[in-house]
């Protein structure tokens, strides 16, 4: 069945909830609305469930609008399964599910058995039939919500709700649930509408999505077209990095750090990392999200760490992939370290074209600039030179210090960089009184 919304508006007093909301929902697809809190998607899907009637627009389920229903027709075409899975009541899971044949029972009608074969079926497909004689209450969270949709299709609807059904799931549940509300609609024909909060299990699972920001459609479309750097940047305020499932090419979104924009009156602490082969990527993140201004090199283009330092919009010296760093990039390299406060080198693989990393690193540490080693695993082989990068790593080590975990080497660097400020601070009293 397809739902048709056209121009939808609620508002709550004074307060507009869904602002001119209109979309088409073609039958039998799965789709799923997203947004942040507050931007009106339980709303909109009480407004579907005609919970709340709109302040002005309308639904169309097939061709007949959502208020012409009467109640029972309406319970016999559409199904609702809400966040709230609790029962404060002894039922038994049967019982539960029994309930959702209430639409086709006269007053005063008792179930027949054709009732009880449509509710075994209904647990059957949702994989309850051996919970069919424990109480609700004994339940876990996944279960209730199996058993939820089990009571939704007792109905037998041609349109299922859900608001938010894998929120408070573990992993586990949360495919279990969605991977069975998928095969309904793909195999049964039901139309789905679902409110989700998760973007990544939203894009996997959903044929369309509808991206809701303050009560109006920002995106809606299949889940390439609305799942979009900008586009969550733009409703969540978040900067994320969208790339293709490894397997299935669906959307999926990662995080990435917020972006700390220095004054022009403000001196953020200098912090070069030297790294490559994906030993930098986290250190980068990390050091960012501390305030502290940070340069990298030289990193090989479509480098991982190359592209961590892209995505942080950092100062990078940058070499052509493949190829080996030359002395031009050296030189650059050079220059940028003398202005760092710190070094610090990455547990990078040693080969013959990134030896120049570590003799800038051995020339950084020569001028007084305090390089950092870091060393997690020292037993693993990462030297690829016959022995000569292993030689200048030994080199390095001598003159810099050696840090085994990265949350020594964060207190390391937070300890200097205090006491560099301190000694500043002293150093700009002596001048003064010895000025005055």
């Amino acid at each position: 069945m397809k739902i048709e919304i056209q121009d939808i508006t609620f508002t709550y007093g004074s307060h507009k909830i869904l602002d001119n909301i209109t979309f088409r929902i073609s039958s039998g697809k799965f789709v799923g609305v997203i947004g942040p809190n507050g931007s009106g998607k339980t709303t909109f899907l009480k407004v579907l469930s005609r919970i709340l009637r709109p302040t002005a627009g309308c639904v169309t389920l097939g061709e007949q609008l959502l208020e012409q229903f009467s109640q029972k027709e309406l319970a016999r075409t559409m199904a609702v399964v809400s966040q709230d899975t609790n029962s404060g009541y002894q039922f038994t899971v049967e019982d539960v599910v029994l309930m959702g044949r209430a639409p086709y029972l006269g007053r005063f009608q008792s179930e027949s058995i054709a009732d009880y074969e449509i509710v075994r079926q209904a647990l059957e497909v949702t994989g309850c039939s051996h919970l069919k004689d424990r109480y609700i209450t004994e339940l876990s969270g996944g279960e209730r919500q199996r058993v939820m949709i089990a009571r939704a299709l007792a109905q037998q609807p041609k349109v299922l709700l859900l608001d938010e059904p894998t929120s408070h799931l573990d992993i586990g549940y949360q495919q279990e649930i969605l991977d069975l509300v998928k095969r309904l609609s793909t195999t049964e024909g039901i139309t789905v509408v679902a409110v989700l909060h998760d973007l990544n299990l939203a894009a996997y699972y959903c044929h369309e999505l509808v991206l809701v920001q303050q009560g109006k459609i920002l995106a809606c479309g299949l889940p390439t077209e609305v799942v979009t750097a900008e586009n969550i940047e733009k409703v969540y305020g978040t900067r994320v990095l969208v790339s293709p499932h490894p397997v299935f090419g669906t959307p999926q979104v990662s995080l990435l750090p917020g972006m700390y924009r220095q004054s022009k009156t403000q001196q953020l602490d200098h912090i070069h990392i030297i790294a490559g082969g994906g030993s930098g990527g986290e250190l980068m993140r990390d050091l960012c999200d501390s305030g502290y201004y940070v340069t990298a090199g030289v990193l090989s283009i479509g480098d991982s760490d190359w592209e961590a330092a892209r995505a942080l919009n950092l100062p990078v010296i940058s070499e052509a992939p493949f190829s080996s760093v030359s002395s031009t990039r050296h030189q650059e390299h050079l220059k940028m370290l003398q202005k760092a406060q710190a070094v610090v080198l990455a547990e990078i693989p040693l080969g013959h074209g990134n030896l120049l990393n570590l003799e800038a690193a051995l020339q950084a540490a020569a001028a007084g600039i305090k390089v950092y080693v870091l060393e997690e695993k020292p037993e693993q082989n990462r030297d690829f030179t016959g022995g000569e990068g292993q030689k200048l790593l030994r080199q390095v080590k001598e003159q810099g210090i050696l840090i085994t975990e990265k949350a020594q080497l964060y207190r390391a660097l937070a300890e200097q960089l205090r006491l560099n400020s301190s000694l500043d601070d002293l150093s700009k009293e002596t001048n003064s009184a010895s000025s005055g």
